[in-house]
């Protein structure tokens, strides 16, 4: 090594991924380096919308395990939700039927069939969490440094350059590239943000076969409109055709969103993938390298579970 290196680990990427990964192999009493190419606020993690549900994510038998280990870490930051961003919020997932998940649903407290005054279509009732992003990644990024880590500002362009025993590539999109992984692709998602006009559930409505979706998520700095997922598609910029679409959508939902003063249009882009990679390989001189990306749409949702698997992959 180097002597710049004093890292036993050091982990690529400061989205929910990286950070809740930094921040379990720091409390573990590693030695620990967050590496990010820019600052949490202008991650793709920062823009989501914040609500726990496995979205766009595979492979289905794991994802369900890790995002049960994330909702009981949600659960108990919850008590706390100025600090942490987390809170529990009701709320029912349109079209929708349990016998349509996988066993893990079985497990999520409460969980059962809409009444017809919840939904006016066949749904699912729930209590989740829902993350408030910017605030939970800068708690984030607090306890790891809390717990001795260090973040820097930088940009990796060869993963076999980042000077450390343990290597954890929390990239997301970027390592398309990086890997490089061309399965890794982009489902641009568009969102607007609107004064909220009273509205305290969450709902979502969404068909996997269409590029559209239909969902609402109240959140302390105003009530989040979804959504887009095009696949393929890398503009950053939004567009107001598409924008004015989703408030019409949420609209037909609860009308009083139609004169909702809008405050802010965000754009993000998922890393999607055909499933979650999360294992390690040896690298050269015996560095250890641990992969941990491809999450879709669902990387808060399964970010604790992944997160100490991840760590267990970095020991030994």
């Amino acid at each position: 090594m180097t002597k710049e290196s004093n890292s036993d680990v050091i982990v690529v990427g400061g989205g929910v991924i990286g950070l809740t990964t930094a921040v379990v192999l720091a409390e573990s009493g590693r030695q620990v380096r967050l590496w990010a190419r820019e600052p949490v606020e202008r991650t793709t993690s920062a823009v989501a919308g914040g609500l726990w549900w496995p979205y766009r994510i595979e492979p289905e038998a794991l994802v369900g395990a890790w995002a049960l280990v994330s909702l009981a870490v949600y659960e108990e930051l919850a008590a706390r939700p100025d600090e942490t961003g987390v809170r529990m919020v009701e709320g029912v997932h349109g079209e929708t039927t349990l016998d349509a998940l996988g066993a893990w649903a079985s497990r999520v407290a409460g969980l059962r069939a809409a009444t017809a005054q919840e939904y006016a279509g066949t749904g699912l009732w729930a209590r989740l969490p829902v993350i408030e992003m910017p605030v939970h990644l800068r708690w984030l990024r607090e306890r790891f440094v809390a717990a001795g880590g260090t973040v820097e500002e930088r940009a990796v362009t060869d993963l076999s350059a980042v000077d450390a025993r343990v290597v954890v590539n929390c990239t997301g999109l970027d390592a398309r590239d990086l890997v490089p992984d061309p399965s890794v692709r982009p489902v641009r998602g568009q969102l607007v943000v609107v004064e909220n006009p009273g509205v305290t559930t969450w709902m979502t409505s969404v068909d996997h076969s269409d590029a559209t979706s239909t969902y609402f998520i109240p959140q302390p700095g105003g009530l989040i409109l979804g959504g887009t997922a095009e696949e393929d598609a890398w503009s950053m910029t939004p567009d107001p055709v598409t924008a004015e679409a989703i408030v019409r959508r949420c609209a037909a939902v609860r009308p009083e969103i139609a004169g909702a003063r809008v405050i802010e249009h965000r754009v993000g882009l998922r890393p999607s993938r055909p499933a979650v990679r999360l294992e390690r390989e040896r690298a050269t001189a015996g560095r250890l390298l641990v992969h941990n990306y491809g999450h879709g749409g669902a990387g808060v949702t399964v970010a604790w579970g992944c997160a100490r698997e991840a760590a267990e992959l970095a020991t030994g």
